[in-house]
């Protein structure tokens, strides 16, 4: 008999053997995420596999030591991680971090950025420019990293379910509360689930199976929302992740998940990337629902006229 295959089975199928593309250490570290792998590592172990393959074609990869520096581990840590990988020594698994690309990702921003550091304005401007370059350099990232069949699948589910609940606590609940807004004005039965667990729960209660969670947060992650996205996916409601590694304690309850680079020197978490990403799979949504999509924009503009809201 034919078995369907799950969309988390698509997404994170692990490579049979070991990964000689940063395709293929990407799949290998969301299958170890999900626990879906023979290869077994603890917390410590994982970040910091998911935060090789975001340096991938660093200049810090090109030593052992100056990696472990970036990294703030021991080199000892990064040899054990390759052979429990299946490589054979550091080295191998630094030619495939090294395949894409020998400089940065957005290097050209940052270069930029550090040039505005020398420049002849005020502190103040400095500061500003060096933020924006480095806004720029993590979008750069996130159009080099973006999983083509993930995205696809994201906005696919997005347009069809019945019912699509939002969820994010601290920033991230402006962040999804963008994202809902901009649904609901494609799609019937969009909105945000509380950021309270008590409102949570009933809204969790009122969704089916089949029914979609979109559930975001990054490092430092908050544990409620770790524990909402556990309990959606135990009742069997799909669960979307967006978030910043495979190493994030939300891919382990997800059906799919995105991931979106933000280290910049802002002062809290940078959500211009995730924005980014927001608008990316609203505009695909739309793409998705066409003709119906046009149809309750134009109802939506209707009210919008005859109450009179914009002047």
């Amino acid at each position: 008999m034919h078995q369907s295959t799950t969309p988390s089975e698509q997404v994170f199928r692990e490579p049979p053997s070991v990964p000689d593309s940063m395709d293929a250490l990407r799949a290998l570290s969301l299958s170890i995420s999900k626990g879906n792998s023979r290869i077994k590592l603890g917390p410590k172990a994982r970040q910091v596999l998911a935060r090789l393959i975001e340096l991938r074609g660093d200049k810090a990869l090109l030593s052992i030591s100056s990696l472990a520096q970036r990294l703030q581990v021991n080199p000892s840590t990064i040899s054990r991680l390759a052979r429990t990988l299946g490589y054979q020594s550091f080295g191998d698994l630094q030619q495939v971090l090294l395949s894409e690309s020998f400089a940065a990702a957005g290097s050209f921003y940052i270069e930029h950025a550090q040039a505005a550091l020398t420049a002849d304005t005020s502190a103040l401007t400095q500061q500003a420019s060096r933020l924006c370059h480095e806004q720029q350099a993590n979008i750069e990232r996130l159009i080099e990293s973006l999983e083509r069949s993930s995205f696809e699948q994201c906005t696919k589910i997005l347009a069809s379910a019945n019912r699509v609940r939002i969820h994010g606590a601290r920033q991230f609940h402006a962040y999804c509360a963008f994202i809902s807004y901009g649904l609901a004005t494609l799609r019937s039965d969009v909105s945000l689930l509380e950021q309270s667990l008590q409102g949570a729960a009933e809204g969790l209660a009122a969704l089916d199976k089949g029914d979609l969670l979109v559930i975001a947060s990054c490092e430092p992650y908050t544990s409620s929302v770790i524990r909402v996205a556990e309990a959606a996916k135990a009742a069997g409601i799909q669960v979307i992740a967006i978030t910043d590694r495979s190493s994030s304690p939300l891919v382990a309850h997800s059906d799919l998940a995105l991931f979106v680079p933000h280290e910049t020197s802002y002062l809290s978490n940078s959500m211009t990337a995730f924005f980014s990403l927001a608008e990316c799979l609203i505009n695909a949504c739309a793409s998705q629902l066409k003709e119906s999509a046009l149809q309750a924009i134009k109802r939506r503009d209707a009210f919008i006229q005859s109450l009179k809201i914009e002047s």
